[in-house]
């Protein structure tokens, strides 16, 4: 049910002394754009130790073991700490198996069971839902999609190709721009809870930092990209704080198109700084923008139709 924005998979049979190998090995060049805004792109990095030279990683042992990522820009930092505990599967195995799987989810995450109409909501605008909104529905991956077409011509000419594909500004802008809806209409807890509890299903190692060699050596699923999505995360949830309060948004909000093409320049303007790119803007009367703040409408407005 709570399966929604990215997924991701991992590997098992992990060893503590990989890290010290992989430590070892040649260093590659590490050339990062004049960012004045947080936002990470996986193409911009080579290898998981040049990831590390941007984004500071800590590691807690214990009884409940956690990793904290930081990541400073401009003296200004995000921080995100993934503990272990109650994940995606866990809340799928709830809504799909035996009475005690829900008496657990109960009694382990008593906040996923009281916010759950909420999660349908969520999950109704991270889903094309035809079948319940009419043909050529978005979700939230169509919005990031659009965001990477409207960038400027010039620039799309001068960068390398692989900038412009899934786990280029795609994979950047999906996570951020999801995050700061979510943090804008719901609240940056909701949108926390429900980046952890996606990490912890996908590649539970992330918490304790033992990979094996072919997770790190993996770019585009191991612990590199998922690391830099938790820290993208965090800076979308920055910026729909400051979107929420710009525009007052909350769970009641009437959704125009005109308050949705704005909301959308606001972002593609934080991309613009981040990345030092231009952007062709959203139109009030631009087709996706005029079906997106319906379903918004419609998702938030009758709790029913997302059932």
């Amino acid at each position: 049910m709570l399966a929604f924005i990215i997924s991701f998979s991992g590997c098992n049979n992990a060893s503590e002394t990989v890290l010290d190998i992989i430590e070892t090995t040649k260093e590659s060049s590490l050339k990062i754009p004049n960012q004045t805004r947080g936002a990470l792109l996986l193409k911009d990095y080579k290898s998981f130790k040049d990831f590390k030279k941007v984004v500071k990683i800590e590691y807690e042992k214990g009884r409940r073991p956690l990793v904290r990522l930081t990541h400073q820009i401009h003296g200004k930092s995000v921080t995100s700490e993934l503990k272990s505990g109650v994940s995606e599967q866990d809340f799928m195995n709830a809504k799909d198996k035996g009475f005690w799987d829900k008496v657990w989810i109960v009694f382990n995450s008593p906040y996923g069971v009281w916010h759950r109409n909420d999660f349908r909501k969520i999950y109704a605008l991270s889903r094309r839902r035809q079948q319940v909104f009419g043909e050529g529905d978005p979700a939230f991956y169509d919005l990031a999609e659009t965001m990477m077409q409207n960038i400027s011509e010039e620039d799309k000419a001068t960068m390398p190709p692989e900038f412009l594909t899934e786990k280029g500004y795609l994979n950047t802008f999906n996570h951020i721009t999801s995050q700061a809806f979510l943090t804008s209409v719901f609240s940056e807890k909701m949108a926390d809870f429900l980046a952890d509890i996606h990490e912890r299903k996908n590649m539970p190692e992330l918490v304790t930092g033992i990979f094996t060699a072919a997770q790190i050596a993996d770019m585009e699923k191991g612990p590199t990209d998922n690391y830099l999505d938790i820290i993208n995360n965090e800076w979308g949830q920055e910026l729909g704080k400051k979107l929420g309060r710009k525009y007052r948004i909350n769970k009641s909000t009437n959704w125009s198109p005109e308050l949705l093409a704005n909301y959308l320049n606001d972002i593609q303007n934080y991309y613009s700084g981040a990345f030092q790119i231009g952007f062709r803007p959203f139109k009030s009367s631009d087709i996706l923008v005029i079906q997106f703040s319906k379903k918004i409408n419609l998702v938030m407005g009758e709790t029913p139709i997302v059932r």
